[in-house]
């Protein structure tokens, strides 16, 4: 699954984080502790099976009647339930040919209305614990500039990276252990 980027004021914040975790000077290797940021920021969320900065995701449904839980949590808001035709435009469903959920663990789902059978349906939403990363749970976000310190510091290392990284991300980790009756469908 391809995740959208994160926004550019989160990663800002992130990166002004490490360096004053590493005390380093404004300007020095900002490529470099951008590219850590994004991915330690990338990491955490793939370790815990959630998103953290809030951004608009795409999702694909299958052609099901069945609920089709969004692959990404937790979900804040579900907007666009649109066909998308061969050429690539899309045209909005009318709302009765869709269900939309959000249940108590911020999972998103969808349901199409048994007779809907467009060829590709393309469901937009918005999924993030937190705003941005000063609203980041501290947690996670020391977590964060511990993997990101570790990834500068660490350069052309097969050194291990801090443990601390995993004691901090691994109350916030989210498994799904079985598949219900409920679908799941694909991201863009």
């Amino acid at each position: 699954m391809d995740a959208p980027p994160f926004p550019a004021a989160a990663i800002a914040s992130a990166c002004a984080a490490v360096k004053d975790y590493l005390r380093m000077a404004n300007g020095t290797d900002d490529a470099a502790v951008t590219a850590a940021v994004q991915t330690a920021l990338a990491l955490g969320e793939a370790f815990t099976g959630t998103a953290w900065i809030a951004r608009q995701w795409q999702a694909w449904l299958a052609r099901s009647p069945d609920w089709q839980r969004l692959p990404v949590a937790p979900v804040t808001a579900i907007g666009a339930v649109e066909t998308v035709d061969a050429a690539g435009t899309a045209t909005a469903l009318p709302v009765t040919a869709y269900t939309i959920d959000l249940d108590a663990r911020g999972e998103g789902w969808v349901r199409l209305a048994p007779s809907t059978v467009p060829a590709r349906v393309r469901v937009t939403f918005v999924a993030g614990t937190a705003p941005g990363w000063d609203n980041l749970p501290p947690p996670l976000a020391q977590g964060v500039v511990l993997l990101a310190a570790h990834l500068l510091e660490a350069r052309g290392d097969a050194s291990v990276p801090p443990a601390a990284v995993v004691a901090f991300w691994r109350p916030w980790r989210r498994l799904q252990l079985m598949a219900g009756a409920r679908r799941q469908c694909w991201s863009s």
